[in-house]
C-alpha cells in the first residue's frame, strides 16, 4: 500500500481496513455517477417535453458525498436545490424518487418529500405520521422542506440548530427523547455562493455566532450565479476571506472555517469528518467553504451557459470535472483497475435508465386510465343530433395525445359536457355519468393539488373548543398587560416545550412589560432577548417548531414584520402545503400594532400580510383577554399562527380571569360587541374602541348598530355570524385602519360573495379606511390619517339618511 494511500485510510478513519476503505470509496465513486446520470437523464426528460423545468446537482457530486458521510439520524438538512447527491448518499433518495418528483408525482409513495407540490430536487423528510403525531425525529435523518427562494433556507437552519442547544442545556427537554438526543443533532445548511450576497445568509450567520449553536454551513462556490460571476457578487470573490472577521477568537467565541476543492475527494472527507465532529461536540458553527466547483450542465434546463462562459473556462471545467478527477485518484492510488470502474459508470447508467423507466410508468399508468374512461363512457352514448360530431372531435383529439396529463382529461370532459344535448334521451345518461365523473375527479385533484394548507389533523384549531373566562365578585381590575403576563405564566407551567424570545423579551420583559418577571422564574432559555433581526427571529421559530418544541417568536412591532414577510409566506405559510401534511411548523409569531402615532407604529398593512400569508391564522384581538384566548387556543392546536396585540391596551383596564390559562378564544367566531337592527358594522383590534365611541353617538340620533367583532382575519367568520346580523339589519359597513382596498375589501368580498349577504342588502355596502398613506405624526396626523368616530358616524349616518331623509336630515352638506 503507498504511503499516500495510507494517509487517506487515516484520514478518513483510524479503524477501517483496507478493503473497506476500498469498499468505501468506489460505493462514493458509484453514488457519484447515478447523480451524474440523473441530471443529464433529467435534462433531456425536461428539453423533450416529459417534464416542466429542470435544475440539478452537477459538479457539486463528490462534495455533497464527503459531507454526507458526517450526516447522522436526527440531524437535520437546510438546503437548496443542488442537493440531490447529498440526499442520494444519505440514503434519503432514490432515483425512482427523483425522477418521481421531476414529473410531478403526486402519490406520497412515489414521491415523498412532497406529492407533487414542488419542482424537482426540493426535498423534505417526513416527520409525522398520518394523524399527524410526531415521528421520532433520532431514529431518522431529517431534511426540513426546501424553497426556491435564494437563501430563504437560511433563517429556518437558524432555529433547527438553535433547538439542539436548548435542548442539551435545558434539563427538563431530556425527556423528550422522540425529539432530541440531548442536543448532539447537527443542522447542516447548503447555498450557492452567490446567494451569499443574500440579507437573510448574512442575518443567520450572525445570529448562528452569537447564539454558539451547532450549524455546519457549507457554501458551493462554482464562480458564477447563472450568468454573474463573483466579481459583482462578493467582495474580494471569497466569501470564507470576507468571513474571517467570523472565525473563533482565543475565547472560542466565532466559527471554525474550514475550505477545500470541490474536487479533492480525500481533502473534502477530511475536512467535513473533522469540522463536523467539533460542531457535534462543542456546539461551535462551522463554516465550510467549497471552491473550484463545477457546473457541467449549466444553471437549468432554462438555458445554457455556454452563453457566458469563456472557452478557457468552459476547458477548465472539463478539466476538473470532481468525477473525473475522483477517478483520476482512485487509479493513481492503484485502488482498482480502470476497467472496473468503467463497469460502475456503465452500471450507473444502467440504473438510472431503470429508474426512469419505472417512475414514468407509475406517473403515466393511472393518467392513461383516467383518460381511457372516460373516453368509454362517451362512446358507449349514442345520438345523432349534430352535436355529436363535435364530442367526437373531442375525444378523438385525447386519444392522440401521447403523453396526457390530468388537465387533458378534465379540460375534455368540461368540452363534452357542453355539447351534449339536452333533449336527446339516449344521450341524458352520459351527461348524469359525466357530471358524477367529473365532481368525483375534481375532488380527487382538490386532495392531490390543494390538501394540507392548514391542518388536516384532530389538534386542528378549528377543532379547539372555546372555554369562556370565568369571573366572580373579587376578580380584580387591572391593567390589560397584567391578564397576558399572569396568563402566560400559567402556559409556561403548562407546556414544558413552550419558550418565547424577541428583541426586549427576556430580561425587562417586554417593551410593554406583559412578560414581567418571566424570566427570572423560567430562566434565559426559556424567555430569551435576541438581536435586532426579525427575519431570523422567525426562522428561529420556523427551527424550532420543526423539531418539535413551541416557540413564540416576538417582533416588536407589526410594522417591523415586514422584515421578516418573505419569510412567513415562502416558508412559513406553505410548510404544512408544500409537504402535503408531511411537516409542520407551529410557531406562533406575536407582535403588536395599531393606532400609535406615527408612520412606523401604526401598524395596520393587514391586507399585504393575509393575502401573502395564507397557511398562517390571523389574529386581530380587541384587548389582552380575547389575546390570552387565542393564545391558550392555539398552543392546544398544531398550526401556526400571527397575534397583533392591539398596541393601546396594555395600560387599559380589563377584569383577571380566574381561569388563566384554560379560557379559549375561538378563532373565525366573531364576537357581537352590541345588537342593533339598523346597521351592521363590522371591524376588529384596536378599531373596536373607536367603533363603541360611534355606535354611542349614533345611539343619541336613534340610529340602532348591531356592532361585531371578527377577532381573527384568518379564518374569517366561519359560522356565518355576520350574515345572520345583515339579515336582521339589511345593511352594513366595514371599519378598518388598513389602506382602501385593503382588509375591508377582504372582509366584503367574504361576506357579500361567500356568504351571499348582498341578497338582503338594501344600502350600498360601505368601507371606511385610512387614508392612502400611512399615518402623520402626533394626534392631529393620527386624526386626519386614520378613521376616527366622528368618520364612521358621519358614513353611518349618510347610509341611514339615504333610506329615511326625513327622519335624517343633513347635518354636514346641504
Amino acid at each position: 500500500m503507498s504511503e499516500t494511500l495510507r494517509e487517506n485510510m487515516e484520514a478518513k478513519d483510524d479503524n477501517l481496513s483496507y478493503e473497506d476503505f476500498t469498499s468505501e470509496v468506489l460505493e462514493d465513486y458509484r453514488i457519484a455517477n447515478i447523480s451524474r446520470q440523473l441530471s443529464i437523464l433529467g435534462r433531456k426528460e425536461v428539453l423533450t417535453g416529459k417534464a416542466k423545468f429542470g435544475i440539478f446537482g452537477d459538479g457539486k457530486e463528490i462534495a455533497q458525498i464527503a459531507m454526507a458521510k458526517s450526516f447522522k439520524k436526527g440531524d437535520w438538512r437546510s438546503g437548496y436545490y443542488r442537493d440531490q447527491t447529498f440526499m442520494l448518499a444519505a440514503g434519503m433518495l432514490t432515483p425512482e424518487e427523483f425522477f418521481a418528483q421531476l414529473f410531478g408525482e403526486t402519490q406520497l409513495d412515489k414521491n415523498p418529500a412532497n406529492g407533487g407540490r414542488l419542482m424537482n430536487n426540493h426535498y423534505a423528510s417526513r416527520s409525522l405520521n398520518k394523524d399527524g403525531s410526531w415521528k421520532n425525529l433520532t431514529e431518522q435523518k431529517n431534511s426540513s422542506a426546501d424553497i426556491s427562494p435564494t437563501a430563504g433556507q437560511m433563517p429556518r437552519l437558524l432555529g433547527l440548530a438553535y433547538a439542539s442547544k436548548l435542548f442539551r442545556e435545558n434539563n427538563e427537554l431530556h425527556q423528550f427523547t422522540n425529539f432530541s438526543v440531548k442536543g448532539n443533532e447537527v443542522a447542516f445548511g447548503t447555498i450557492g455562493d452567490s446567494s451569499t450576497s443574500e440579507g437573510h445568509f448574512w442575518e443567520t450567520i450572525n445570529a448562528a455566532g452569537v447564539l454558539k449553536v451547532p450549524m455546519a454551513m457549507s457554501v458551493w462556490d462554482d464562480g458564477w450565479g447563472i450568468s454573474v460571476p463573483n466579481k459583482y457578487q462578493t467582495t474580494k470573490q471569497n466569501i470564507s476571506e470576507v468571513l474571517k472577521g467570523f472565525e473563533q477568537d482565543e475565547n472560542g467565541d466565532g466559527y471554525l472555517i474550514y475550505k477545500a476543492k470541490g474536487w479533492d475527494y480525500p481533502a473534502l472527507c477530511k475536512m467535513y469528518a473533522e469540522g463536523v465532529e467539533l460542531c457535534r461536540r462543542d456546539h461551535v458553527p462551522v463554516l465550510f467553504h467549497v471552491i473550484e466547483m463545477t457546473q457541467p450542465l449549466g444553471h437549468s434546463t432554462s438555458g445554457s451557459h455556454e452563453r457566458y462562459k469563456s472557452k478557457e473556462r468552459l476547458e477548465w471545467e472539463s478539466d476538473f470535472d470532481p468525477i473525473k478527477k475522483m477517478r483520476e485518484w482512485i487509479l493513481s492510488m492503484e485502488i482498482i483497475e480502470s476497467g472496473k470502474l468503467d463497469e460502475i459508470e456503465k452500471e450507473a447508467i444502467d440504473v438510472v435508465k431503470k429508474a426512469r423507466q419505472i417512475a414514468w410508468k407509475s406517473f403515466t399508468d393511472p393518467i392513461k386510465k383516467e383518460r381511457d374512461e372516460l373516453i368509454t363512457l362517451v362512446e358507449n352514448a349514442g345520438c345523432n343530433c349534430k352535436k355529436t360530431d363535435r364530442i367526437n372531435r373531442i375525444t378523438s383529439g385525447l386519444k392522440k395525445v401521447i403523453h396526457p396529463v390530468r388537465k387533458d382529461n378534465v379540460s375534455a370532459a368540461k368540452k363534452i359536457l357542453r355539447h351534449i344535448c339536452s333533449t336527446c334521451e339516449s344521450f341524458k345518461p352520459l351527461k348524469s355519468q359525466l357530471q358524477v365523473w367529473l365532481k368525483s375527479t375534481i375532488d380527487e385533484n382538490h386532495e392531490r393539488y390543494s390538501s394540507h394548507l392548514y391542518s388536516e389533523t384532530e389538534l386542528k384549531v378549528s377543532n379547539i373548543k372555546p372555554v369562556a373566562p370565568i369571573y366572580n365578585e373579587n376578580s380584580k381590575t387591572v391593567n390589560g398587560r397584567e391578564v397576558l403576563r399572569d396568563n402566560f405564566e400559567k402556559l409556561f407551567m403548562k407546556y414544558p416545550l413552550l419558550l418565547t424570545f424577541g428583541e426586549d423579551t427576556g430580561f425587562i420583559g417586554g417593551v410593554n412589560q406583559s412578560l414581567e418577571g418571566m424570566q427570572e422564574k423560567f430562566g434565559e432559555l426559556r424567555v430569551t432577548d435576541t438581536g435586532i433581526r426579525e427575519a431570523t427571529i422567525l426562522g428561529q421559530g420556523i427551527g424550532l417548531a420543526l423539531r418539535g418544541l413551541r416557540p413564540i417568536a416576538e417582533v416588536q412591532y407589526f410594522d417591523y414584520l415586514l422584515y421578516a414577510l418573505q419569510t412567513m409566506s415562502d416558508d412559513l405559510a406553505t410548510m404544512q402545503y408544500r409537504t402535503k401534511g408531511g411537516q409542520k411548523s407551529p410557531v406562533i409569531i406575536r407582535t403588536r400594532g395599531h393606532r400609535l402615532e406615527g408612520i412606523w407604529h401604526s401598524g395596520s398593512p393587514l391586507s399585504m400580510v393575509i393575502n401573502s400569508i395564507r397557511g398562517v391564522h390571523v389574529c386581530v384581538p380587541r384587548n389582552m383577554t380575547v389575546a390570552a384566548g387565542l393564545y391558550n387556543s392555539l398552543l392546544e392546536s398544531d398550526e401556526p399562527a400571527l397575534v397583533i396585540e392591539p398596541l393601546n391596551g396594555y395600560r387599559l383596564k380589563e377584569k383577571m380571569p380566574e381561569n388563566l390559562g384554560e379560557f379559549k378564544t375561538a378563532l373565525g367566531v366573531p364576537e357581537v360587541l352590541n345588537e342593533g337592527n339598523d346597521i351592521t358594522l363590522v371591524t376588529y383590534g384596536s378599531c373596536v374602541r373607536i367603533a363603541e365611541d360611534a355606535v354611542k353617538q349614533l345611539k343619541d340620533f336613534n340610529i340602532s348598530v348591531e356592532l361585531i367583532d371578527v377577532q381573527t382575519l384568518l379564518p374569517f367568520d366561519v359560522n356565518q355570524r355576520i350574515l345572520e346580523s345583515v339579515k336582521k339589519t339589511n345593511r352594513i359597513v366595514f371599519f378598518d385602519e388598513d389602506v382602501p382596498g385593503g382588509a375591508t375589501a377582504f372582509m366584503m368580498q367574504k361576506v357579500l360573495e361567500d356568504q351571499k349577504a348582498y341578497f338582503y342588502l338594501d344600502s350600498e355596502p360601505r368601507t371606511i379606511t385610512a387614508k392612502d398613506h400611512r399615518p402623520a405624526y402626533g394626534t392631529d396626523g393620527d386624526y386626519f390619517s386614520n378613521p376616527n368616530a366622528e368618520d364612521v358616524f358621519e358614513v353611518i349616518y349618510d347610509i341611514m339618511r339615504e333610506s329615511n331623509p326625513g327622519k335624517f336630515p343633513s347635518i354636514y352638506t346641504e
